[in-house]
């Protein structure tokens, strides 16, 4: 079968599926059956909400990470610096292993 329209909830064809279905109406799509000559009309349901908690990323300890300090920031520089950073001239920040930017507490400063 051949997906030919998807409509959201509350355009044109999906005003009765709408009235049905309420706000656990995703979307409606009309499918065409070229072997049966038929159109198809399915709907995407919401069934079930629960709670959802995202899972902090799994960085690994070693890899490099950009790390953004202001010039006028002379004591941090020098931390980091310390734990083995280096200067990266083309996107003006310091590359420093992850593990390390998390023990030194910067890892608000971490740009990509």
């Amino acid at each position: 079968m051949v997906i030919r329209r998807t409509l959201l909830p509350g355009q044109s064809g999906t005003k009765k599926l709408l009235r049905e279905y309420g706000e656990r109406l995703i979307c409606v799509r009309y499918r065409y059956d070229e072997a049966r000559n038929v159109r198809v009309t399915t709907v995407e349901l919401v069934v079930e909400e629960i709670p959802w908690e995202r899972q902090p990323l799994k960085i690994p300890k070693h890899k490099i990470v950009h790390v953004k300090v202001a010039y006028h920031e002379k004591e941090l520089k020098e931390r980091v610096k310390a734990v083995g950073a280096k200067w990266n001239y083309n996107l003006r920040t310091w590359d420093v292993a992850y593990g390390q930017a998390e023990a030194l507490g910067i890892l608000d400063r971490v740009v990509e």
